[in-house]
Order: C-alpha cells, then sequence, then structure tokens
C-alpha cells in the first residue's frame, strides 16, 4: 500500500499501521482481485474494504446481513469523517429517497464530505422489487462489492441466510467490479462454497491464525447453573457480557431472574417484537443494561468491542457456533472470558434438533438432508470432545481449524487447573499402528472395534482380523479408547479428513515421527468435569492498572458516556476501551501527544481533542503522584492557531454568528465548533465579549449562583449530572462547555 493508504489510514481511523493479517487482503482488494479473508472476529476485517474504499474512485457496496450492524459501522465512519449510508428495510421512504439520490448525484444532503464512498445493504433490499437498486447500480461507478459475514452464503455453514444464495449474480452483472468476502470462521467445505456461489475468479484466499490469545476460555458441568453463572458475574460487576440459551425461555426466564437479583439484563431473541428487540440491542450498547441474554438471534456482526465476556447457558451446536459466539468478546483485543455451562440435556435437545430439521430445507436433495443430518452430528460430537478434553482448550479450539499451537496457552482452565495425566504412550501407539495398518481409510467407530476385537462384519470382509493389532486393546472398554482416540485428534496427531460426507481417520506427519522417535507422550486421565471456582481474567492492560489509573479511566468513560448520550450512539464510537486505557498510560495532555493515541485520527481530534486532555491535565494537576509517574512533554506557550478549519470559525465568529447557525453552515456537528471556540479563547484569538455572546443566560446564571456557593466541580459531567438532578433540567453539553469557559 502507498503512502496515501498510510495517511488516509492515521487521518480517518487513527491507526499508524496494519495488522499483519489485514495487510495481504487489502492488497488484494487494490489489486483488484477477487479476495476471500478469513480472519478472527474482532481482526479488523471491516477495515479491509473501508480502506480500499477511500483510495478508489467508485462506490463500495458492502453487503451486510444485519440491521444493527449496519446502522452502527456507518454511524462510527460518519464519527471519523467519513460519508457511509445504508440501505435496508428499517428507513423511512424520505430517508430511502435521499440516500437514492445520493447515490446518484454524490450530493451529500447533511455530510461534510463531497462524495459517497460506502454504501451498506442488505441482501434483502439488494434483490426487492425484482432487482431495482441491483439493477440502478449498474448505471454508477462500482469499485467494488464486499460482503461481510460470508459464510451465510455455504448451506454447510453454521448460520445459512438463503437470501445470500443469490449473491452470485453480482459476478455476472458486474463482471469487472472484485468481490472480498469475508467471515471469522468458515471450515474447508463452506469456504468452497463461498468460491463456487459468489462466482469468484482465481481469487486470493488468506487464512489467518484463529487464535484470539486475550480470550479465557472455561468450561463446566451445570451442576448449580444460577449460582455458578451469578457468581460469575458478580465477580466481574460493571463489565458487559452476552449469555447465549438455547431456547427462547429460557432467554425470558433467565434475563427476569438476574433483574431480581440486581443484575441489569435485557431478553432478545427472534420472537420478541421490533420495538422491543431494538430497545434491548441499544440499551446494551449504550452500556445501560450490564448482560444481554439471548438466541443466537443476537449476535452475529455485534460491533461492541468492550464485551468482557460470554457465557454459554447451554451447548451451542458446533465448534463454529461456540468459535463465533466466543469471539464477541473482547473485540478490542484487551482480556476477555468466555464461560461455557453444560449439562447432558443439552445435548439430547440438540440431537433431537437435528434429527428433526431440515425436511422442508428446499436447498437440500432427500439424499443430503441425512448427510447433513450426520454432518451435524458429527459436529455436536467434536463440541462435546472439547468439552471433556483435559488439554490446552486453545490448542484443540485451534487444532480443529487445522491450525496447530505448539505449547499449551496458560489462560484456560485446562491449563490453570490441570487434570491428571498418565503415560499414554502404549496407547497412542496403538491407535496410531491401527489407522496406519487400515490404509486411513476408515473412522474412529470402525477402528476402536479391531483395537478391541469387536463384531463389525467389515472386519472379517476387510482381513483386518489377521491384523497385528486386532484385539491388542480388550484391557479398555470401547468409550475409554474413543476418549484417547479424540485426545490425539485434540492434539494434531490424527486428523478427521471428509469424503463427501465420509468421515476417516488420517496420519499426521507428526504421528508418524512420534511412532518413529520412540518418544513418550502423555494423556488425560479419564475423569468428568466438575464446576470450579470463578476464574479471575488474565493479567492484562484493565487488571494492571492502580487505583488512581483506575479512577482516570471511570472518568475517562463518564466523559466519553455524555458526550454518547449528547450524540445518541454507543459510546466505543466516540472511543473504544484500548484508546481509554492508551489516554491513562500516556496521559496525554496537548493535541500533539493526543493525536498518537489509537483510535485518534483528525476529526475525531479536532472534536474531542481538547475536551478529554483538559480532563486528563485537571486530573494530573490534583493528583499529581500520577502526574510524577509519567514524563510530559511541556505545554507549548499559546501559539497561534493555524489550522484553516478554525480559521474560518474564528471569520464567522467575528461576523456575529452563533455557534448553532456556524455548525449548520459548515455542516459541522456543533461540538466541532465549540472545539474551535475553546481553542480560539485559550489561544487568545477570540474575545472575551464574544464568547459572552455564545452563552445561554440561564445556564450561566445558575453557574453564577452555584459558584457563589462554593460549588466548583473539576469535570464538565460532573457538572451536568450535578445541575440536571438540582435544577430537573435538560443540559446542552456544548452549551455547557461554553458556559464554562
Amino acid at each position: 500500500m502507498n503512502q496515501q493508504g498510510y495517511t488516509i489510514l492515521k487521518d480517518k481511523f487513527g491507526y499508524s499501521s496494519l495488522r499483519p493479517s489485514q495487510e495481504p487482503v487489502i492488497e488484494s482488494v487494490l489489486n483488484k482481485q477477487d479476495t476471500v479473508g478469513i480472519m478472527p472476529t474482532g481482526g479488523g476485517k471491516s477495515l479491509c474494504f473501508q480502506l480500499p474504499a477511500l483510495l478508489n474512485d467508485g462506490l463500495t457496496v458492502v453487503v451486510s446481513p444485519l440491521i444493527a450492524l449496519m446502522h452502527d459501522q456507518v454511524e462510527s465512519l460518519k464519527e471519523n469523517g467519513i460519508w457511509a449510508e445504508y440501505l435496508n428495510s428499517s428507513l423511512e421512504d424520505k430517508t430511502k429517497d435521499l440516500v437514492m439520490e445520493a447515490i446518484e448525484t454524490n450530493n451529500p444532503y447533511n455530510h461534510e464530505n463531497d462524495k459517497l464512498q460506502l454504501l451498506y445493504i442488505s441482501p434483502e433490499k439488494l434483490f426487492a422489487n425484482d432487482n431495482y437498486i441491483l439493477n440502478y447500480l449498474k448505471t454508477i461507478n462500482i469499485s467494488l462489492f464486499a460482503i461481510d459475514e460470508a459464510h451465510c452464503i455455504s448451506s454447510w455453514g453454521h448460520d445459512f441466510r438463503p437470501e445470500y444464495s443469490n449473491l452470485g449474480v453480482l459476478k455476472t452483472e458486474f463482471s469487472h467490479v472484485p468481490i472480498v468476502a469475508l467471515t471469522a470462521t468458515a471450515d474447508e467445505l463452506t469456504r468452497k462454497d463461498i468460491v463456487d456461489k459468489l462466482k469468484l475468479v482465481n481469487p486470493n484466499i488468506y487464512i489467518s491464525s484463529f487464535d484470539r490469545p486475550n480470550i479465557t476460555y472455561t468450561v463446566e458441568n451445570k451442576k448449580d447453573g444460577f449460582q455458578q453463572l451469578f457468581n460469575f458475574i458478580t465477580a466481574r460487576k460493571g463489565q458487559a457480557g452476552i449469555i447465549y440459551c438455547l431456547s427462547r425461555k429460557s432467554t425470558e426466564e433467565l434475563a427476569q431472574r438476574l433483574n431480581r437479583n440486581n443484575i441489569k439484563a435485557a431478553c432478545y431473541h427472534a420472537s420478541l417484537s421490533k420495538d422491543v428487540k431494538d430497545k434491548a440491542y441499544d440499551d446494551f450498547m449504550k452500556d445501560k443494561v450490564q448482560v444481554v441474554v439471548a438466541t443466537i438471534a443476537f449476535g452475529m456482526g455485534i460491533d461492541k468491542p468492550n464485551v468482557r465476556y460470554v457465557i454459554h447457558w447451554n451447548l451451542p451446536k458446533s465448534i463454529e457456533g461456540y468459535y463465533q459466539e466466543t469471539g464477541r468478546a473482547g473485540r478490542d483485543g484487551l482480556p476477555s472470558e468466555a464461560l461455557l455451562l453444560y449439562n447432558i440435556g443439552d445435548v439430547f435437545t440438540l440431537k433431537k434438533f437435528i434429527d428433526q430439521g431440515q425436511e422442508d430445507n428446499p436447498y437440500l436433495s432427500k439424499r443430503n438432508v441425512e448427510e447433513f443430518r450426520r454432518m451435524q452430528h458429527d459436529k455436536l460430537n467434536r463440541l462435546l470432545e472439547f468439552c471433556k478434553t483435559g488439554h490446552c482448550r486453545r490448542r484443540v479450539l485451534l487444532q480443529y481449524f487445522n491450525e496447530k499451537l505448539e505449547q499449551d496457552c496458560g489462560n484456560c482452565d485446562s491449563c490453570l487447573h490441570p487434570k491428571p495425566k498418565i503415560d499414554g504412550t502404549i496407547i497412542a501407539q496403538k491407535i496410531i499402528s491401527t489407522i496406519f495398518k487400515t490404509n486411513q481409510r476408515y473412522g474412529s467407530t470402525y477402528i476402536t472395534e479391531i483395537l478391541v476385537a469387536g463384531k463389525d462384519p467389515r472386519i472379517q470382509a476387510n482381513s483386518h482380523d489377521q491384523l497385528s493389532t486386532y484385539g491388542i486393546g480388550k484391557d479398555m472398554n470401547k468409550i475409554l479408547w474413543q476418549y484417547y482416540i479424540n485426545q490425539l485428534i485434540d492434539l494434531g496427531f490424527i486428523n478427521i479428513n471428509y469424503d463427501g460426507f465420509i468421515k476417516t481417520l488420517t496420519l499426521d506427519q507428526s504421528s508418524i515421527d512420534f511412532i518413529k522417535s520412540g518418544n513418550s507422550m502423555e494423556l488425560v486421565a479419564y475423569v468428568d468435569n466438575k464446576p470450579s471456582k470463578p476464574m479471575k481474567t488474565k493479567t492484562g492492560e484493565l487488571s494492571d492498572l492502580n487505583q488512581l489509573q483506575t479512577k482516570l479511566l471511570e472518568a475517562l468513560k463518564s466523559m466519553r458516556k455524555s458526550i454518547a448520550e449528547e450524540q445518541n450512539v454507543p459510546p466505543y464510537i466516540i472511543f473504544g476501551d484500548v484508546s481509554l486505557v492508551e489516554m491513562v498510560l500516556k496521559l496525554p495532555i496537548n493535541q500533539d501527544q493526543f493525536s498518537t493515541i489509537t483510535g485518534v485520527g483528525k476529526l475525531k481530534l479536532e472534536n474531542f481533542g481538547t475536551t478529554f486532555t483538559r480532563l486528563i491535565e485537571e486530573f494530573c494537576d490534583s493528583n499529581p503522584d500520577l502526574q510524577a509517574a509519567v514524563e510530559h512533554t511541556p505545554l507549548p506557550s499559546k501559539p497561534n492557531v493555524k489550522t484553516d478549519t478554525i480559521s474560518s470559525t474564528k471569520e464567522l465568529l467575528d461576523q456575529g454568528m452563533t455557534y448553532q447557525a456556524i455548525a449548520k453552515m459548515r455542516k459541522l456537528s456543533e461540538s466541532t465548533i465549540i472545539s474551535h471556540v475553546i481553542k480560539l479563547y485559550e489561544n487568545d484569538q477570540v474575545s472575551e465579549s464574544i464568547v459572552t455572546k455564545l452563552k445561554n443566560p440561564k445556564i450561566n446564571s445558575i453557574l453564577e449562583e452555584e459558584r457563589s456557593n462554593g460549588v466548583n466541580y473539576v469535570m464538565l459531567s460532573q457538572w451536568k449530572s450535578h445541575l440536571e438532578n438540582k435544577y430537573s433540567i435538560i443540559i446542552d453539553y456544548n452549551e455547557l462547555k461554553i458556559a464554562l469557559l
């Protein structure tokens, strides 16, 4: 990527560099190649089409399955000064008309930019009304199609969406336009489906590491379920979490019970009214409730970066589903947790769902329905193996996606509370030898039958009763052999190969090396899982903060929340937790220092730099011990403000315009203009009389009275809360900032 790309990356998104997994995908897209990117949740998939959209001339069209996700991403882009819109069923006709007009004319109806750069659209809207919008897009310059959550196109995937199956028409109708397909989870069958059904031409396929090292994985048998859940959540006071349930009824009952126990929880499932679901989503995104209790109807594409834990109240359907759902924790990279609670009842319920499902699926033939069911049963069994394993859970999880982790992670319950091990060398040798002697053509059940001299008629028919390993495992029952075969799969010594839907065990090079070397091998003894005590999050940036730093972080969060409420957006859209933690660690107290914080681009520096640096400086002045811990660059002595945009504001102020009128005329937010006023006032470039004219007389009078009574808060958020509570009024954040100048 050229220097222009890195300049845009910093100015618009606030990042100084790309992640290693993002670079090749972005390069491929910029080279106009069809591209598939398999990247973990929180791995920065969105940037892989958002950054190219700003470097290309035409419009980037993003196909996304979820209305809420579109709304949040568009809001976030606009906050960064990028003009994006969305089209879906949630828009009123008047707004749809404005968006359509913007597409046609590139007329930013209420935005400062001069070019619509990204259009988010649902597949339903794309193909509605006899492909009206699809045909309309043929008349304009499209530079890229981005298919988000691309695994939805595959009937073998865990989140199949029938409306996605029409997307192959994009390559037919727009053969010159490259397509980038992005997802967090796609096994080999699903990846092949994505390429085939989107009709991608010689695509570059990039598969990033599936590892999420910041997530602590824990699995417990559900003995006293609610008490286990309650203990876990109360130990994480104020942290946002998602609880997944198997049934709609469970979500309602569990949410009610949590609320009765003073944990703010909302319920979310597909049968609720749109208004109820929208409120639950909005309350969660804006940190008004701590927990959402939901079915899997809630989650795909959830863009809230500070979800600190995901709890499964029941078993999910597959490891893919589990990985996707747990991946909604810790998208910001800070320490997070995944807790799975399960019992045997979950297994029976899920098996019943599998056996009764897919009868009316128009995308599967009758033969394929049975094959599909076999596949789903197999995936459920692999998840059960994951639950029962005593080995490092991260190694097992990554092995499922054909990724090897050479060492135990030290950050899962198996590593932190290890189970007893046995010398499994002979056991492993017997299993691997039997697979080798049967030419790696059979599944685990058949291999077990040979080891225990079972009665499977195929054994005699294949002359496998003549093998040296026939019957050498009679000292253990079939359950134990299956248990140890699964461990070797977990550890990567045995692979599972699918020939269509026939599952066979094959040997990895590591298993051949093991046999030849004569090395020993430890395996986990057969013991049931027992509930463990609630685990502490692994030490990380949040838990390492001292008392003063934690206090400053809370003040920054309070400031962020006030601004977010004023702008009616989720707090993370203003700044993510990662940015706030970095502010706490670096203590930026001037604009140059603040510009180096992750997530601070030009517009956010302009909009929020003064507000946040002032809070930090005031906090440091009040807490010299914290200030002494960090060496600051001395503040410049009132430099002359030369920024063109601020100079423009000054000219209009000098002409007697209000800040509201200036914001409307310049198509900037009122907060932005207020930040200009503050900078100009601090640098003696506007007179006190001009600032006085901008003040709200009522608020000014109240402030004078409060100050005369000895009230003098340091932080804006404290003033706002105090005045609103005392006078029962709603105070505009911008007016308060002006009044306090």
